[in-house]
């Protein structure tokens, strides 16, 4: 076992007597092959992982192979090892219980509270956050008696984090696909770094944006800026890990979709616009991480536009895009809902950041403005950032550089604290 977190992720492994204790349930369903790789993640980071197979669930994968990357005893049912009445134990000593994939059944099983093997049992005595990640053909998932299942669930406090679209068993593509084991273990560690039982946004739905969008000035080119995505993203794991309905607006961002979020991809500031506007108009809160272009050429030529041969440049007549978060923030569809924007400030002769920063949040009419120093560069493609959360209505909120993570909840704290 190694001691470092897998490759890609900004989560630092446990320290050995911290190690968290995670059971990892395991339903029948063919993504159970998808759960071996969770599970490598979970032990090469430092977790202390258990995994509690159904029995259709070793149909697809069997024990040894769990036993293999876990690295202890498979618990496979509730009549090995009786006398460690470990139908109790195990869920009454998990600080945190992910079922991958959760199956139409063990979800009703789970619904309606019944306790007919081992993984069920430790459904039932778990007092720890409790996250189901489903996977199953899009009929199943849509049909009323699951969808009410998932409804019973989230109402108890569980995270049911909404499956991915793709492609399923045999032809079949639609929704319904385990989400990608990458984003379940980040998911996995975000929920297990806060430590809290019930998630507080479980009911709400927000939409975040994240990345930059381009202005085409032909077929080849166009203008754009830095953004990544990577805050953006963050900010939409952490309100999926906080048990959201996620809608993720993401401009030229080739991360992969977090787990349990809806992904709308988009390219111009136009597109961004129409998407983020339209899925505001059921939203609790919306989060502007994306950075927009703010001007556009006038006319986009057709063809690639050629070099001269005297050497000449040719000239840009530009305009103005629409200003996204001032219309999010004075045409709001819901009245009480909580609109953020970001500000990516340099300081200059007329101001410092925070004089900059002030006066656009009274420009802009939001509710919070995130404030970011890009001074030489900093932020963009970074894991890390620092920030100042400005408030309409309340002092300034310093938050210390650390993960882009760490900031995303602390920007959802202090939306949660106004919904």
């Amino acid at each position: 076992m190694t001691d470092h977190a897998p490759e890609g992720s900004d989560q630092a492994a446990p320290a050995p007597a911290e190690r968290p204790r995670v059971v990892l349930g395991v339903s029948g369903g063919i993504a159970a092959y998808k759960a071996c790789e969770l599970l490598r993640r979970l032990t090469e980071s430092g977790h202390d992982v258990t995994v509690v197979p159904t029995a259709s669930a070793l149909e697809f994968v069997g024990a040894p192979t769990w036993s293999a990357l876990s690295g202890k005893p498979v618990a496979t049912d509730v009549w090995s090892n009786v006398h460690e009445v470990p139908h109790v134990r195990i869920g009454q000593q998990a600080d945190l219980v992910m079922v991958a994939p959760a199956t139409a059944d063990l979800l009703a099983r789970a619904a309606h509270g019944l306790a007919d093997d081992l993984l069920t049992n430790t459904l039932l005595t778990a007092r720890c956050p409790v996250v189901f990640a489903p996977a199953m053909h899009t009929e199943m998932w849509e049909h009323p008696a699951t969808q009410a299942n998932v409804a019973i669930l989230r109402e108890r406090g569980a995270v049911v984090v909404e499956p991915a679209e793709g492609r399923l068993t045999g032809k079949d593509t639609g929704k319904g696909r385990l989400p990608e084991p990458s984003e379940l273990f980040e998911l996995a560690v975000d929920v297990l770094g806060r430590g809290v039982a019930t998630p507080d946004l479980a009911g709400r739905h927000v939409v975040v944006s994240a990345g930059g969008t381009r202005e085409f000035l032909d077929p080849v080119r166009f203008l754009g800026n830095r953004s990544s995505g990577l805050q953006g993203y963050a900010l939409a794991r952490a309100a999926a890990a906080r048990g959201a309905e996620v809608t993720l607006v993401a401009a030229n961002v080739t991360l992969p979709d977090p787990a349990g979020v809806k992904v709308v991809r988009v390219s111009t500031t136009a597109e961004l616009r129409d998407a983020v506007l339209s899925s505001a108009a059921a939203a609790d809160a919306v989060v502007m991480a994306a950075a927009p272009a703010d001007f556009r050429p006038t006319a986009v030529s057709e063809a690639k536009i050629k070099k001269a041969d005297d050497g000449s440049a040719p000239t840009l007549e530009l305009t103005q895009n629409p200003d996204i978060l001032l219309e999010l923030s004075s045409h709001r569809s819901r009245p009480e809902s909580v609109v953020v924007g970001f500000a990516a400030e340099t300081g200059d002769e007329s101001g410092t950041i925070l004089e900059h920063a002030r006066a656009k949040l009274a420009r802009k009419g939001c509710d919070l403005l995130v404030v970011n120093d890009v001074s030489g560069g900093a932020v963009f493609g970074s894991p890390e950032n620092e920030a100042v959360i400005l408030a309409a209505d309340g002092e300034p909120v310093p938050v210390a550089r650390g993960s882009k993570t760490a900031l995303a909840h602390a920007i959802w704290d202090q939306v949660r604290g106004r919904l």
